[in-house]
């Protein structure tokens, strides 16, 4: 990239920062210390301000930048993240948010110790939101760090480390100062400046090709190479029966993990009423398909008008698509509009990345303090201030979510997220749904549920394609692949399910009919709610 693409988007990268730090600042003046406003910004937010949040959080580099790398790297099969991401939230509107707005008071573990042995069911599902939290984690970091190799010309690989560095250090200033309320104001402004990016860019693409969108996949097509098969199923999970069984396990990651998701539940503690949760996630699900219906069109729009050749060679995981995809748009390399829209975009998704990680890295750091170290912590022992813990646990997770994102760089980030999902499909999910719906459960369902499906997850995931065996792998020089598919979903989400309830059947503790009964009063009405 040229100096003036190099100054123009830094500066822009600047001017964001320092307006999230001056919010970050504003907040931590005006905060009273207590768990409620860390955790939950003192459920003072309206429903269009947390759906805006809830966009602003979900909306992510993976949507950003690894789902349309993806469309224009591999054309149709690209677009099952897309799908995916959009369908999981009925999910979240149907099955979740009022109840789980409605039981809990800041974490997944909250709504599940309502009716169980807490300690246990809290060290579990406390271990599992970290689990995922990370995950979650690394994909941005990894963004962040294509993002700032391309603005730098992608020949410096210190800088990406320092990009990643830097990110980490950055949202653990804007978690441990100003807590859920600054977190949330970030989200907000990265959802407007993230939809009005994509609107733009989208209009771009459009006006270039006339508003012929079958002229646009034509295009894309046969700037492929793949002719029509680009358009059709099978050019990335259609080559042999493992390459479909990985579309499926994908598309049930997606479709279930969002309900699983730490930071997304943590949202619907935000605001004042169940009522209000449910108003947030449909304002959430307007924001958030119109974007994933955009992202389609800069996926097809990038591989007909950079291709994806040019695409492959910048970021073999299609990383920067978008940006390269802007800069073309704006008149290419060395013309002015192409420095500002490339510039824009870059920073939007600059942007895009810290408000995801401040949102990701609070969630985890409550999980930490509100569950493990209020459950793991001596009887008598000298306690400290959850709060304290919450904000020493950022730091944390920080420095671990950063080593695995310099490990990981080279990854798509969308497919990193996709591992995410997985895992909170089959770890919360299955103890979230059976706590919320079955009369029967126990403690020992639980606890079995969170670990039967976390620890499959996991070890699939070392044992695959992604971690070894393959050029791709995190570790290409040796090969310890024992599981053929790269998303583990499919076997591990029924795990999870199924351990849940194994765990039940063979327990010897009644289930408590009293606590279900409150549960459900609660949960349906309101009644006695945080």
């Amino acid at each position: 990239m040229t100096d003036d693409h190099q100054s123009l988007a830094l500066l822009l990268f600047s001017v964001f920062i320092a307006v999230t730090l001056g919010i970050t600042t504003w907040v931590s003046r005006n905060r009273h210390g207590s768990a409620e406003e860390f955790y939950a910004g003192g459920r003072l937010f309206s429903p269009i301000e947390n759906g805006f949040a809830i966009a602003g959080d979900y909306m992510s580099a993976a949507s950003f930048l690894g789902i349309s790398g993806l469309i224009a790297l591999f054309g149709y099969d690209g677009l099952l993240y897309s799908v995916g991401f959009l369908v999981a939230w009925l999910v979240v509107l149907f099955l979740v948010a009022e109840l789980v707005r409605n039981c809990g008071r800041f974490t997944l573990a909250d709504v599940v110790a309502a009716r169980m042995r807490e300690r246990p069911v809290r060290i579990a599902a406390g271990t599992s939101s970290v689990t995922v939290s990370v995950l979650y984690l690394v994909a941005q970091m990894v963004g962040a760090g294509s993002l700032v190799a391309l603005l730098l010309g992608g020949t410096s690989g210190a800088a990406q480390s320092w990009t990643v560095i830097g990110v980490g250090a950055l949202m653990v200033i804007y978690v441990s100062l100003g807590g859920m309320r600054a977190t949330t104001w970030i989200q907000i402004v990265k959802a407007v400046l993230l939809m009005g990016g994509a609107i733009t860019l989208t209009v771009l693409v459009l006006v270039r090709f006339h508003g012929d969108f079958d002229q646009l996949l034509r295009s894309a097509a046969e700037r492929s190479g793949h002719g029509d098969a680009f358009l059709a199923p099978g050019l990335k999970y259609g080559e042999d029966w493992t390459a479909r069984l990985d579309f499926i396990s994908l598309g049930l990651a997606l479709v279930l993990g969002t309900a699983g998701l730490p930071h997304i539940l943590s949202r619907f503690y935000t605001v004042p009423t169940a009522r209000a949760a449910r108003r947030s996630v449909v304002w959430a699900i307007g924001l958030i398909g119109s974007f994933y219906l955009m992202t389609i069109v800069l996926g097809f729009g990038a591989a007909a008008i950079v291709g994806p050749d040019e695409v492959r060679d910048s970021n073999a995981a299609g990383n920067t698509a978008v940006p390269l995809l802007a800069l073309d748009l704006g008149g290419g390399a060395g013309s002015t509009g192409g420095t500002v829209l490339f510039a824009v975009v870059a920073a939007v998704a600059f942007a895009t990345i810290l408000a995801v990680v401040a949102g990701i890295t609070l969630a985890s750091s409550a999980s930490v303090a509100h569950d493990l170290y209020a459950s793991l912590r001596r009887r008598g022992a000298r306690l400290r201030s959850e709060v304290s813990v919450a904000r020493a646990a950022s730091v944390g997770i920080g420095v671990l979510a950063i080593a695995l994102g310099l490990l990981a760089r080279d990854l798509n980030v969308a497919f990193l997220v996709g591992l995410a999902f997985a895992v909170a499909a089959s770890a919360n999910l299955p103890v979230l749904l059976y706590s919320l719906f079955w009369r029967g459960f126990t403690t020992r369902g639980a606890v079995w549920a969170v670990y039967g499906g976390l620890i499959p997850a996991v070890a699939l995931v070392v044992l695959s394609p992604v971690v070894s065996g393959s050029p791709e792998s995190l570790f290409p020089g040796v090969d310890f692949q024992y599981f053929p598919l790269q998303n583990p979903g499919l076997v591990s989400i029924p795990l999870g399910f199924v351990a849940g309830w194994l765990g039940t059947v063979t327990s010897a503790e009644p289930p408590d009919e009293a606590k279900h009964a409150e549960t459900q009063v609660r949960s349906l009405t309101g009644a006695g709610a945080a």
